[in-house]
């Protein structure tokens, strides 16, 4: 199996030595009619890493995270995360084991305020049961009040508490996208799934985007895999590229080899492209 991190100069792969590794790819393949829409794809993630998942549009970026979060099933290979298989479980479990999700469309409650986007995804550690909801018992009260005080202290680290009783379609769009984000975290992960967050935002929404990724990775000790077309996004803050092309690795490195690399330049410019930019 081929380590996540390791470059086409293997330089970066000791980088997370005495880490433990948090999720494995191993062989995923998938296949919908005789196309295979991933094929093969090893990848491993080192606990706290942020790597960066980059190719052309329909190079099978978005089906590995469909795959890792139970949305399509696989063909064949597995996936491990924190020494489990998870590969043939359903998507609210693999949430609960720890891996939470953003999309490339913004998929908020539009009518319902941020504070009650986020509530909701607390409501998993709500600890009470079907007939206290429905009997409005004191328990459910009583936890009701903790998850909104939760939800509150939450929105506050990022700072989003000021806009907490907002109606989520009145936002711009770069906040809906930190509200995403929120909501996502809310569940607790270990590792996030970011499918292009910086998509539609403009030049100051992307600034503050990838500060956002730096203090969330940091403030939650969290595991982050990136998907994302902006490339002043991945080169700033992606400590190693995976680069897919037709549902196939093509390259792995740290920004700077990814840069650098003919393959991956022919895969997004054509063949000859390399060439020409050198010239």
């Amino acid at each position: 199996m081929t380590d996540g991190r390791e470059g086409d100069s293997g330089k970066g792969a000791e980088s997370g030595a005495g880490r433990p590794g948090i999720l494995r790819l191993e062989s995923l393949t998938v296949a919908f009619g005789g196309l295979k829409a991933v094929a093969d794809l090893d990848l491993t993630l080192i606990e706290g890493d942020l790597v960066g998942m980059i190719g052309p549009n329909g190079a099978g970026k978005t089906t590995a995270f469909n795959l890792i979060t139970g949305v399509i099933p696989l063909s064949s290979g597995q996936i491990v995360f924190n020494d489990e298989r998870i590969d043939g479980l359903e998507s609210f479990e693999i949430t609960r084991l720890g891996i939470a999700r953003t999309f490339q469309n913004i998929r908020l409650f539009n009518n319902l305020t941020v504070l009650d986007n986020v509530r909701i995804a607390y409501h998993s550690h709500a600890g009470y049961g079907l007939a206290d909801s429905l009997l409005r018992t004191k328990r459910f009260k009583e936890k009701e009040r903790e998850l909104t005080d939760q939800a509150m202290d939450f929105l506050s680290i990022l700072k989003l508490d000021g806009i907490a009783e907002e109606t989520a379609r009145n936002l711009p769009y770069g906040e809906q996208r930190r509200v995403e984000i929120a909501r996502a975290l809310a569940c607790q992960p270990r590792l996030l799934l970011l499918d292009e967050p910086a998509a539609g935002m403009n030049p100051r929404e992307i600034i503050a985007l990838m500060d956002l990724i730096h203090f969330i990775r940091d403030r939650f000790k969290l595991t982050i895999l990136l998907i994302e077309h902006q490339m002043r996004v991945v080169m700033s803050i992606c400590e190693y590229l995976t680069v897919m092309d037709f549902g196939e690795v093509i390259a792995r490195g740290t920004p700077k080899e990814i840069q650098n690399n003919q393959i991956v330049v022919e895969a997004y410019l054509g063949k000859g492209a390399a060439g020409s930019a050198a010239g």
